[in-house]
């Protein structure tokens, strides 16, 4: 039911550390005209644990707002199954499309908690789930035979594949062949991912280059691969920095250079500085001094 690249959006801050509604506007925005195909609201990306329920239910309203009538998801990352429940159940009247669910980040789940929790938020929302699966992040694997397990209930309907080990995507498709839409999760492995099937792509770069991320998915999409990989070889240095403990300052600093927002952030991150932050910077300017022209679709 899903597809496409949908950015996980970062979240906007003012000076003071409350919510800065208009740049969020605008950002959402500007993925939107550069052809995106959704939001997902309040990932890792978008310091989602940094926020208060109520400012999350927030940020969704503006992914919403951005979206029309394509898909804002509410991503669901709480230690506990009560407190992931109570937002995942005011998420609908919120504007949500859709949940994507984070395991429980703190207590690494066995696999009949993964799947007792995940069962669990999905009821409470009833809406369409989309279930992360990070076992380097989050250090919980949801697992294609937990899929198979979960499959029964209609509501689980898509993968954020984010397992880095490439063949995971196609051990899926195996065993469960069209059940879900398979998403990949992973920047630097987003052509090899939808080059072996997946049906999009929940991106991260893409907030300063969204106009490149969609014409890589396109391309593949028409089977027009050699075009598509010459865009994503120059991409890779840039969406080596999702893939990283630091990718909110990372990808916020080239919001800043390629789009010219903001990099505030929650602490207990700060903003990049030093020579961590200029190595960033040439990293995002050597490329975008050398940015491919892009082909029509």
């Amino acid at each position: 039911m899903w597809h496409g690249v949908i950015p996980a959006v970062t979240t906007k801050f003012k000076d003071d550390g409350s919510l800065d509604h208009a740049e969020m506007e605008r950002c959402f925005d500007y993925q939107m005209q550069a052809g995106c195909h959704g939001l997902v609201a309040c990932g890792t990306l978008g310091e989602g644990n940094m926020l208060s329920h109520d400012e999350r239910l927030e940020v969704l309203r503006l992914c919403k707002q951005a979206t029309g009538d394509k898909p804002a998801l509410l991503t669901i990352s709480e230690p506990g199954t009560r407190e992931a429940c109570d937002l995942a159940a005011k998420a609908g009247s919120a504007g949500a499309d859709g949940i994507m669910i984070v395991p429980s980040p703190i207590y690494h789940t066995s696999r009949d908690e993964t799947i007792a929790n995940l069962r669990s938020i999905a009821g409470a929302a009833d809406l369409p789930v989309m279930i992360y699966s990070n076992r380097v992040g989050y250090r919980v694997d949801v697992t294609p035979d937990m899929m198979e397990e979960l499959a029964d209930d209609n509501r689980f309907v898509a993968i954020k594949e984010s397992s880095d080990d490439i063949r995971r995507t196609t051990e899926i498709f195996n065993r469960l062949g069209e059940r879900y839409d398979v998403f990949t999760g992973v920047d630097n492995l987003a052509y090899e991912a939808l080059t072996a099937g997946a049906v999009g792509w929940i991106a991260g770069l893409v907030v300063a280059f969204p106009r490149e991320t969609v014409a890589i998915y396109e391309l593949v999409r028409r089977e027009r691969y050699k075009e598509a990989l010459e865009i994503y070889r120059w991409f890779r240095p840039l969406l080596d920095l999702d893939v990283s403990t630091f990718l909110v300052q990372q990808i916020k600093l080239a919001e800043v250079i390629e789009i010219e927002s903001n990099d505030r952030v929650r602490m207990p991150r700060q903003p990049l500085k030093g020579e961590h932050r200029r190595n960033v910077e040439d990293i995002l300017k050597v490329a975008i001094a050398c940015r491919p022209s892009l082909p029509q679709f």
